[in-house]
């Protein structure tokens, strides 16, 4: 499935009244960086490549949102 750009497409949209899960998120920008990566090797052109590069620059600084939010719950001492 592709966008109006034709970008690969894997994430599914968030229904209304659907659990919003950090790890099926992390999971799901994984995939998407995944394919979005694969999809920019294939790119043929600079405009391509350079729309594939913001997509993927978006995605990882999504993804380390939920990473760093991971790494500061870390810090905390759960057993208390």
């Amino acid at each position: 499935m592709k966008d109006a750009e034709g970008c690969p497409k894997t994430i599914q949209p968030i229904t209304k009244g659907s659990a919003m899960d950090p790890d099926k998120l992390m999971t799901d920008l994984s995939k998407e960086l995944s394919a979005t990566l694969k999809a920019m090797s294939k790119a043929k052109t600079a405009e391509e490549k350079l729309a594939y590069s913001q997509v993927v620059k978006n995605l990882c600084e999504s993804l380390g949102v939920f990473l760093d939010f991971a790494g500061n719950m870390m810090d905390f001492d759960l057993d208390d």
